[in-house]
């Protein structure tokens, strides 16, 4: 049971580097990069090396620290490599389903690493299985590379070009083969993947902040719709749809990604800072002291102060060492764990009228939490801000959001929920006011949503139907 059920939970991030021309070890590469993005999942981690010859694969259940050490990371030597950190949003959450996934080619043997979700997997894979396909899990992953491997008929370019025209949804590919790795985005790039060089050879990564990691310059994004290939002959770059729409998900910037991260050209530490000042500038208030929500709160709370002249301080106090998958015993439990977890540093809240700044409110149980231990710690007034609109319907796209009558924005007024969390005054940045913090002022580049209903395709009915 997670410390948090008031927060959308990460999605899944994707490594890969291959070697062409220096002695350097792909497998301890790939562990700092999935270091690095392990915020994105932590559920399960995987790597797979290919020598040349063979694909070596090790994946369980874990942090990426818990699962590899010394000894296993040196058993995997190879050339090149590819690694996930998953937070299950289709498929259960046992290892049968920790990526990468690999299976056997014609040519040889082939692995996948997948950040995103399809809305149409149930229904490619009731065709694949009506040909004969087999499944070993239950991740649409799976469905992706059943649809490249059942192309036996084609070179791997054109069965991937073919996969990714038969599915639906968000995708950030990285796929490995002896010899190849591949890099593919979704035809709306709602999820992120970059390319990274070092010391001449390439490298594939959810976020920039991987590369910073193992030492990478950041080259640039792969394109919505963009199949890149990375061999000894260097990258190649291919498009397989011409219907190419940008529409990176606006959660990336909010809350997801790591304010060390570039993607897309927008720093995502700068949007939330912006995001601060226009909360503030949309909804100012009058306050002793501003406090952000550790962490993805921070920034914009930093960018409140900024705006209003009001100083910024620290609220909370972060338990670092909780881990994501701590066990509450009970619900009561449950409910005061957010104090084990974030707990207040009184002599900066007592007495003061305080704007407490968050990122996001999903259920509305642990901002109503926060609110309480703010008041218990002597805050005079409690005035709660929120950097991304209200949230009013579920995403399909690769986030594990709660059904939408289980979110508090789609079921009740601003200030109905207001009253709900115990505070002050309750404020949201509207979507023009969040659009504008991205620096991009075009409401078409991004995925809305979760705020709104419009979706870039059809989508399945979240109440009735569960993703495969």
């Amino acid at each position: 049971m997670h410390i948090s059920d008031d927060k959308f939970k990460e999605e899944c991030g994707v490594f890969g580097i291959l070697c062409t021309n220096k002695d350097i070890d792909v497998a301890s590469i790939t562990y700092y990069g999935l270091y690095a993005l392990q915020h994105r999942g932590q559920e399960s981690a995987g790597i797979v090396v290919s020598d040349g010859q063979n694909l070596n694969c090790y994946k369980n259940m874990g942090l990426v620290a818990d699962v590899f050490n010394e000894s296993i990371l040196g058993d995997l030597k190879g050339t090149s490599a590819i690694g996930h950190v998953r937070y299950s949003t289709a498929g259960s959450s046992n290892v049968e389903n920790a990526q990468p996934l690999v299976k056997r080619y014609k040519s040889g043997n082939i692995a996948m690493a997948h950040n995103g979700n399809l809305v149409n997997a149930v229904q490619v894979k009731e065709e694949l299985c009506k040909c004969g396909s087999s499944f070993k899990c239950d991740s649409d992953t799976e469905v992706i590379l059943n649809l490249i491997v059942d192309n036996n008929d084609s070179e791997l370019k054109d069965a991937i070009s073919g996969a990714m025209n038969n599915i639906r949804g968000s995708y950030a590919l990285v796929i490995l083969t002896e010899d190849k790795l591949i890099g593919v985005r979704d035809p709306n790039g709602i999820r992120p993947l970059c390319i990274g060089e070092i010391e001449g050879n390439y490298i594939l990564a959810s976020e920039s902040c991987a590369l910073d990691a193992v030492g990478a310059n950041f080259v640039r994004d792969v394109l919505p719709g963009e199949i890149v290939t990375i061999d000894k002959d260097g990258i190649k770059s291919d498009r397989y749809d011409g219907k190419i729409e940008n529409k990176t998900c606006a959660f990336e910037y909010v809350y997801f990604a790591r304010p060390d991260s570039t993607i897309d050209g927008i720093n995502v530490y700068e949007s939330r800072v912006k995001a601060g000042k226009i909360l503030y500038r949309e909804s100012p208030v009058d306050a002793d002291i501003v406090i952000g929500v550790p962490d993805s709160g921070i920034p914009a709370a930093v960018g409140f102060a900024e705006a209003s002249g009001i100083p910024y301080g620290i609220g909370f106090i972060k338990n670092k060492y909780i881990a994501r998958t701590f066990i509450a015993p009970s619900k009561e439990m449950r409910e005061r764990a957010v104090s084990v977890k974030l707990n207040p540093l009184k002599i900066n809240v007592s007495g003061k009228r305080v704007v407490i700044v968050d990122d996001s409110i999903v259920r509305g149980t642990t901002s109503k939490r926060l609110v309480e231990i703010l008041r218990r710690a002597g805050a005079k007034e409690v005035h709660f801000r929120v950097s991304s609109p209200v949230v009013q319907y579920p995403c399909y796209f690769g986030i594990d959001t709660p059904y939408r009558k289980d979110l508090i924005g789609a079921n009740y007024s601003v200030d109905e929920i207001r009253e709900k969390i115990g505070a002050d005054s309750l404020a949201y940045i509207d979507v023009p006011g969040m659009i504008e913090s991205f620096g991009k002022n075009r409401k078409k580049d991004y995925c809305l949503g979760c705020f709104g209903g419009a979706y870039p395709m059809p989508t399945p009915d979240k109440e009735s139907e569960s993703l495969v």
